[in-house]
């Protein structure tokens, strides 16, 4: 059992969680993750190390509500307990002197670009940071990036914080300027990816993308995670997460990770007539269950 000590909403239906873990505290890197299950019998899901405290011996993790095991999760709090955290799993971030880099984060992809540009930062590199968001309401980390960045730019879909638009563009406006780019990280969203990608390719930017598809076993033995790169099949949980954007079948990417989708929604829809009986009764039973993939 794995011992919540902090608990907190950073925004709607996104939830950051402090766990005891010391073993993976210890060893945690940026650009790793963990698979944990609530119960014994839950599914396994994949969750960023947002950060890790090896002298308290606990890690961050940062939790949107998407699926049943999310609102789950995001419905538990300090005191509370998860059965299973495994980790840390995957390949660390590659950190090296690249010299100006761009580090971009969509949604809770901010969390997983987080460590990653402190790393970056704290390896002597510039730093500038583009996070993005829908809404003002769902920027997130935004005080963490800005600590690690030499410069940050916060885009909104709606435009109702900082910059109106999407990360893309600030990307564009820095390669039409000229700006020296060395290397682009990019993660968030499937179509953010591969739009950086894209972007980037004309102009023989490295850049590498952190991909979060299907995972169960962690271990590259079940296959789910796999993906296509360079034409040849790799796995995510120990290829990865990590890979050369440029390189990534994103349609293939896309194809695989919506296998489940009538699955997922239809668990989705169970769990949300499972609450209405208690709503009813109880309006604050479900107050903490408005709060990743799963």
């Amino acid at each position: 059992m794995f011992k919540i000590v902090h608990a907190e909403f950073i925004a709607p239906g996104i939830k950051r969680f402090e766990v005891e873990a010391p073993r993976i505290a210890r060893k945690h890197k940026a650009g790793q993750f963990v698979i944990l299950r609530l119960h014994d019998r839950g599914e396994r899901i994949p969750i960023t190390i947002e950060n890790s405290n090896p002298e308290r011996g606990t890690i961050n993790i940062v939790v949107q509500s998407v699926g049943k095991t999310t609102h789950l999760l995001n419905a538990l709090n300090a005191g509370d307990n998860i059965l299973d955290v495994v980790g840390p799993l995957g390949k660390p971030s590659e950190i090296a002197l690249f010299g100006n880099v761009v580090v971009i984060g969509g949604g809770v992809g901010v969390a997983m670009a987080y460590p990653t540009a402190a790393a970056l930062k704290l390896a002597g590199n510039h730093v500038a940071a583009i996070i993005g968001a829908r809404n003002k309401e769902l920027v997130i980390l935004e005080r963490e990036m800005r600590q690690v960045s030499d410069e940050l730019t916060i885009t909104t879909d709606d435009g109702s914080y900082a910059e109106k638009g999407l990360v893309t563009d600030k990307l564009r406006r820095l390669i039409d300027n000229g700006t020296r780019i060395d290397l682009v990280l990019a993660v968030g969203p499937i179509p953010m990816m591969r739009a950086v990608a894209e972007l980037t390719r004309k102009d023989h930017i490295r850049t590498i993308v952190s991909l979060n598809p299907i995972m169960i076993d962690g271990t590259g033995m079940c296959g789910g995670c796999r993906v296509l790169v360079d034409g040849k099949s790799q796995f995510a949980c120990v290829d990865g997460p990590e890979f050369d954007g440029h390189l990534v079948d994103f349609a293939v990417l896309t194809q695989r990770n919506s296998t489940y989708r009538q699955e997922e929604e239809r668990s989705m829809e169970e769990f949300r007539r499972h609450l209405e009986p208690r709503a009813a009764d109880s309006p604050d039973d479900v107050g903490c269950a408005h709060g990743g993939r799963g």
